[in-house]
């Protein structure tokens, strides 16, 4: 991140305010800082969006900083939804066509994820600055080809990593920064998508992208959790995974027998994290974390829309149900901030979004990186950092859980 000028700092006091915040600990861990508050409205990124999907999903046209040059997907109909979105009226047919545009300055990759490297890397080659959906990579030699390129091309390149941005991870970091948590002892995090099964098929019975998909190949929302609020690396994994011999499952591209996956990472803290990822069984449909301190742990919700706890340690005492004295901590109803609303973003962006509300600010973060001239919060190594260790621990579901040492990208 760049040193930031005198005439910066008023916004730079805003939000220190509101965030309780010192800038002692942003100048020594911006790694963990919000979305940057430096409006202008004085430079256009003109971007490129592929992928009618997910890539609809994002707020490119309202960025004060941003103009949406151009869209791209394989399919007509969803060309004609990107440009309605995005009130955007040239498109292109692939992505090998857009990324050929010279007035295109960074492209949105929302295509399948067994294409990301492919197409990311692509893209870098042509000079374009890159933010593209999750994970970025399926393989380790991935990681180390596509890190390569980026250090390569020396251009931006980001991952659209939801959790970093939901509203109760902006809370923990902020926990975190403040040493609310007194030491952090364990965490854990869990995404379930239970009937994704749904998804594993086209119309004309074709298989997609997702026709037995690994849970662990797909860990970001999780890991982020945890590495984007303390920052370590994930260094060891043992991981199982469950599967029930469903007919579904069977001839899938990545010859996965797991629906689910419960995986058991040691970091280079010495911290416990354990990371669960569902697509099968009696589950609530959730994407949330555990916390857990010395002082004080934060839950987020079981569900969407939930309430998140903070449990904090007391010196009161009570009686468990055997009738014995212990201690009893006490328990609280976290009332969440809504921090879209907040001056972190630009006035346009203040709105909610998907994933709860990271959308919006995942749109400002990449715009905001690429006129500052600064990393982004997730780039190369961050998003290898979340996407490597899932990698592995599918490896080790297959050895039937077998220890392994996750490679780091750094």
């Amino acid at each position: 991140m760049k040193e930031e000028s005198l005439a910066q700092l008023p916004n730079r006091r805003k939000f220190l305010h509101l965030t309780g915040l010192s800038a002692a600990a942003l100048a020594i861990s911006p790694r963990f800082a919000f979305a940057q508050n430096r409006f202008s409205e004085e430079r256009k990124i003109r971007i490129g969006i592929i992928g009618g999907g997910f890539g609809t999903s994002f707020f490119f046209h309202e960025h004060p900083n941003c103009t949406v040059e151009a869209v791209s997907d394989l399919r007509p109909e969803r060309r004609e939804l990107l440009m309605k979105v995005y009130k955007c009226k040239r498109t292109y047919p692939s992505l090998e066509k857009l990324i050929l545009d010279p007035k295109i300055d960074a492209v949105f990759i929302a295509t399948p994820a067994p294409d990301h490297h492919r197409h990311v890397t692509a893209a870098l080659l042509a000079g374009k600055h890159v933010l593209s959906a999750v994970p970025c990579v399926m393989t380790l030699e991935e990681c180390a080809s596509l890190r390569d390129t980026v250090k390569k091309t020396g251009l931006t390149y980001m991952m659209a990593e939801t959790s970093y941005y939901r509203q109760n991870t902006i809370s923990a970091r902020k926990f975190f920064q403040e040493g609310k948590f007194g030491q952090l002892i364990s965490a854990a995090a869990e995404y379930n998508h239970p009937g994704l099964e749904a998804l594993y098929f086209e119309a004309d019975g074709s298989t997609t992208w997702r026709h037995g998909l690994p849970p662990m190949l797909y860990p970001t929302h999780c890991t982020s959790f945890l590495i984007s609020v303390t920052g370590e690396r994930l260094t060891h994994v043992s991981c199982l995974g469950w599967g029930d011999g469903d007919t579904i499952l069977r001839n899938n591209r990545y010859q996965n027998p797991f629906w689910n996956e419960t995986a058991f990472f040691e970091t280079d803290q010495g911290r416990p994290f354990r990371v669960e990822v569902n697509w099968k069984g009696a589950y609530r449909g959730a994407e949330r974390a555990e916390w857990r301190g010395s002082k004080m742990s934060f839950f987020s919700p079981l569900g969407e829309g939930g309430d998140s706890t903070i449990v904090r340690i007391s010196e009161k005492t009570g009686r468990d149900e055997g009738g014995f004295v212990q201690g009893a901590n006490t328990v609280e109803t976290y009332q969440q901030p809504l921090w879209w609303k907040t001056d972190l973003l630009p006035q346009p962006l203040r709105h909610d979004s998907g994933h709860d509300g990271s959308h919006v600010f995942i749109t400002h973060e990449f715009i905001d990186a690429l006129i500052n001239s600064r990393k982004p919060t997730i780039d190369i190594h961050e998003a290898l950092a979340y996407t490597t260790p899932g990698i592995v621990a599918h490896q080790s579901a297959l050895k039937g859980g077998e220890s392994m040492r996750i490679p780091g990208f750094d």
